[in-house]
This record gives structure tokens, sequence and C-alpha cells, in this order.
């Protein structure tokens, strides 16, 4: 097979990407290792900074997202058993939207069948070879096990952090990675959210987040050790701790209900650098990690997709200058991201290694965030979404 782009991951980024391309009148394949229906509903994230948004809506893909997307214009940071909100469109003028990833994954998937544009599933033992030449080719099998080949002039790595493309030129690149001491226990919830916005609760008895993916579906997390088993998490003990972390003086109740999944996710801060290699280019999840605390995630997958889209239009018509800069480009934004993200965390989370000394640090720096308008406004503006350069 031969085609000028092959997309590794249909993702937010690998989806996105092919899309861009596409509209630009560059031909390219998206190879993706689920079924369709696992793609279509596979929970993630749901914080959409503006930007994201905004971009979203250009390209006529924010039909839904207009229609169903809950707009938040703060949130609130919960310690001192008080709540601190952070007004995020009064400091900032922007806000962010509550939609989740796998809505922008369904609309952008419909997007594509309406057009034509082709997305394989079910592939597998993908590999890629020649990435340091101008025909980078990929193998893989396809969903009725039959052996094939791509040959192509990019290949872009959008597979997430278990992927092939980033282990396949390992030797090339620069590592740098955190692991926190605790996990989060997630659980989405039948029942309305407590509260109108997203609150992040600092606690003794650990972090806690309570949000929402629609008016009938809560979002909830829970710190917890990253060896814990999920089996220790009943139902009943799961609203128990969280009705202990998110209490409050004043007017506020958790609403429970049936509690529809749940699941652990450990905590940890990663980049590889160059996001280039050859003719292998790198984004998302298969070149960082955030931890969640920041909801940077989808939103640095989706920036890093909207340069790189322009810098493969510009090389497949032989102009190299945007590939060139590529690395470069996105790593401003991710690493911003990530010292956003490593601050929400360390200032929210209970670490079980810190000391009185550091725990005291942690309040100062709450209580400073929320009675300070010059610091509360650096954190609503990089919560909300830095402008694309």
């Amino acid at each position: 097979m031969r085609t000028q782009v092959a997309v590794i991951g249909a993702g937010p980024a690998g989806l996105l990407l092919s899309f861009l391309l596409h509209e630009a009148g560059i031909d390219c394949v998206v190879l993706e290792a689920r079924d369709r229906e696992y793609v279509r509903q596979r929970v993630r994230a749901g914080v959409c900074e503006q930007p994201t948004v905004e971009l979203l809506t250009s390209l006529g893909l924010g039909e839904r997202l207009a229609a169903e997307g809950m707009p938040h214009e703060g949130l609130s940071l919960r310690f001192d058993r008080a709540d601190h909100r952070i007004a995020l469109t009064e400091l900032t003028g922007r806000r962010i939207t509550v939609y989740g990833q796998q809505e922008i994954v369904k609309d952008l998937i419909d997007a594509h069948e309406a057009r034509g544009y082709p997305i394989s599933y079910e592939v597998s033992n993908v590999e890629l070879s020649d990435v340091d030449t101008e025909r980078p080719r990929v193998a893989y099998h396809d969903s009725e096990g039959n052996a094939q080949t791509i040959e192509c002039d990019a290949v872009a790595g959008c597979d997430g952090f278990h992927g092939v493309s980033r282990p396949s030129i390992a030797d090339s690149l620069t590592v740098y990675e955190r692991e926190y001491p605790f996990a989060w226990l997630g659980v989405l919830a039948r029942t309305p959210p407590s509260h109108h916005e997203l609150i992040y609760v600092h606690h003794e008895r650990g972090f806690a987040l309570h949000s929402m993916r629609t008016p009938e579906i809560t979002r909830l997390y829970l710190q917890v050790d990253p060896h814990d088993d999920l089996a220790n998490w009943s139902d009943d003990r799961i609203w128990a701790e969280l009705t202990a972390r998110l209490e409050v003086e004043g007017d506020f109740t958790l609403k429970e209900g049936p509690i529809l999944d749940k699941g652990i996710t450990p905590m940890r801060s990663f980049v590889a650098e160059p996001l280039r290699h050859g003719r292998l280019f790198l984004a998302g999840d298969a070149a960082h990690i955030v931890p969640p605390t920041g909801a940077k995630g989808m939103n640095l997958a989706i920036a890093d997709v909207r340069v790189l889209a322009r810098a493969l239009e510009a090389l497949l018509r032989g102009n190299e200058s945007l590939a060139a800069a590529y690395s470069d480009t996105c790593l401003r934004r991710v690493w911003r991201a990530e010292h956003f993200s490593w601050f929400m965390t360390t200032m929210l989370h209970t670490d079980p290694h810190a000391d009185g000394f550091a725990r005291q640090l942690q309040l100062s720096q709450l209580r400073y965030t929320t009675s300070s308008r010059a610091a509360a406004t650096s954190l609503a503006e990089n919560y909300v979404g830095l402008p694309f350069a």
C-alpha cells in the first residue's frame, strides 16, 4: 500500500491529525489496534481547554460539543473544610468546557466516515522500519490476519504511552520521568453532579476530585496507594471516603448513585525528547504523560497535532523548516504543562513520605493561591489553556 502519511493510533491525536491532513489534501491511513466500538466508548479525559474548543469549532467539529458540552467559568479548591473558588473567566476572559474525550473521538470518527477517510481497526504486530529514510515503512497484520505493508513519506506515532512508535526509536531519545507515590481511584457514577463546577480537594486523608461528564453522570476520584487492589474498594467504602474528603462547612451534600465503572491509575510525569526522528513524528501520550491533576493530557495531544499537521503539509510540499522545528515548538508547551501539572499534583496530594514541614508548605501555597489575585490568575490562565503559538 502506498500513502503519504501513516498514522498509528486512533485516539484524539491520531484522528485529529488524520482529519487535518485529509482536509489539506494529503492522503493518510490510520491504524488502530482496538475495534471501532472500543475506541468510541473508552472513557478518558473530560476537560477541554478553550483553545481546544476553538480549534474543533473552527474545523466544523464542534456542533455536539456546543450542544452537549458543559462550560465552566470557575473551579473550587477545597481545604481546611472550606471552599475557595478560582474565577477562571473573571481572571482570564476564558473558560473550560467539560466534554468527554470519547465524545471528541466519536465526532472525529463520524467525520472520517462521512468523508470516506480510512481507519483500519483491529490491526496487530505493527512494526516500523526505514524511518531514517524518505520512504519509511509500516508492516502489520490487518483484522483478518493478513500481512500488510504501507510505504509512506512520514509516520505519525499517536499510539499512546504503551504503543510501538516510541520504543522503535528508544535509542535516539532522552527520557525525563517522575513517578508519584500515589494513584487515582476513578469512578463513573450514574448520579447528577453535586456541584456545578469541578472541586479539587486537599485533605489529610488524601486528594479527591469531583467532576462530571454529563448532567446525569458524575466522575469522581480518590487518592490511593499505587499498589492498592481495586477489590479493597467496595462501592460503600468509595462513597464513604468521598463523603469524608469532600465534607465542607456549609451547604454541600454529595449525591450518591450506582457506580458504572471504576479503576486505579498510577501517576507519572514523562517526556521523551526529541519528538521527531527522521520521518517518524511522535505526538500526544506517545511522547509525554502528565499527571491528570492539571487536565492537560488530551489538550496537549491536540496542540501537538495542530503543529504537526502544518509541519507535514509543508514537508510534503518540499519545505522542511516546520518539520525541523516541530519538536522544539511542541516541547515549549509540553514543559509548561508538565510544570503546571506537577504544581497542581504536589500542592493537592498527600505525600505519604512528607513530614509536617512539607504539609504546612502545601497549606501555605493553597492559602496564597486562593487569597492572591496574581497567584489565582496564574493558576487560571494555565488551567483554561495558554493560546496556541
